[in-house]
């Protein structure tokens, strides 16, 4: 059964309540949850039958004790997840317009999961890199490690590609996770040249790359399968031999949180590969799944909400992504 390793972290989450916050008011009503880029990634890909570990570090409170409950319960493995005594996770609070864009607010600089790359577990959790068909992460995770950390990082994913793993990089970028943009393209630069499959965007790349064309942006991205979302709803595709324009169903429900459709497309993307598809047909599962997703409130939608299990060819080897 194939199996994908993903990286990062996760975080508490405030939501704001619908109808919860007052006209010139500073207060409102906010719910309580977890999430994180590459965490809700996993948890779709779970929900739609891989075999998913997530990597990443926690402290010993009561809140990660519930993280961990609620990724066991949604299929997500924890055995690589490092428990360090007196840490705290990180939180961060959703406040959405009346469109639906959300804006995130993070208190983490202290958060456990920073410290992943420079711990005493962390050459076991990077050498079990290899054992696994696709890892992925995105720029948010690497923006929370320090330049060896992420020289580390980098250094395992290409041992563990020199043996079949394939890596897949999300450039899901936050400009307050940089120290400035220079560092931003420098490490991205890095995983463009490292990455099996790039998953990217309009809105990640215009920010560091701004005025640039989408045949400008997408040349800066060797990687021999890249996937660029446009700012409407269309992706822009290249992969050996060929390239291909998708595009999303017209939506039939109202959009009512945006917050997670492009962790959602890449779930649905990278099982699609795995499970055979080519990278058209994966591309319009990912557009399938995302226009769920914005439908409901929160990064993970619930479990009677997701698409019938479509069936893919069988993939049991790591061929199937390449």
């Amino acid at each position: 059964m194939a199996s994908v390793a993903c990286i990062g972290e996760c975080m508490v989450e405030l939501r704001q309540a619908q109808g919860g916050a007052s006209a010139g008011q500073g207060g409102g009503l906010y719910s309580r949850g977890f999430g994180g880029d590459t965490l809700n990634t996993a948890v779709y890909l779970a929900r739609l039958e891989i075999k998913v570990d997530y990597l990443t570090a926690l402290g010993d409170d009561g809140l990660s004790d519930e993280m961990i409950a609620a990724w066991n319960a949604e299929g997500v493995g924890t055995r690589r997840v490092v428990r360090l005594a007196g840490k705290l996770p990180g939180l961060y609070m959703i406040q959405l317009d009346a469109k639906g864009e959300r804006q995130f607010f993070h208190w983490r600089d202290s958060a456990a999961a920073r410290q992943l790359m420079s711990l005493p577990e962390t050459d076991e959790i990077l050498n079990s890199l290899m054992s696994y068909d696709v890892v992925y992460l995105s720029a948010i995770t690497l923006s929370i490690y320090d330049a060896p950390g992420r020289e580390r990082l980098f250094a395992a994913i290409k041992r563990a590609r020199l043996l079949g793993t394939r890596f897949v990089f999300d450039t899901n970028f936050r400009a307050r996770g940089w120290p400035d943009r220079d560092v931003a393209r420098e490490v991205f630069a890095a995983a463009f040249a490292t990455a099996d499959i790039v998953l990217t965007s309009t809105e990640d790349l215009l920010a560091l790359y701004p005025g640039e064309s989408h045949d400008q942006l997408m040349a800066r991205i060797p990687s021999p399968e890249l996937v660029f979302r446009l700012a409407e709803p269309v992706s822009l595709l290249r992969f050996p031999g060929g390239t291909s324009e998708v595009r999303a169903e017209p939506m039939t429900k109202p959009v009512v949180d945006t917050t997670a459709a492009g962790d959602s497309f890449a779930a649905a993307y990278i099982a699609a590969r795995l499970a055979g598809s080519g990278p058209v047909e994966a591309a319009q599962a990912g557009h399938r799944l995302a226009s769920l997703v914005i439908c409901y409130p929160g990064a993970i939608i619930p479990g009677y909400a997701m698409p019938p299990k479509k069936r893919h060819r069988p993939a049991a080897s790591r061929q199937a992504t390449k």
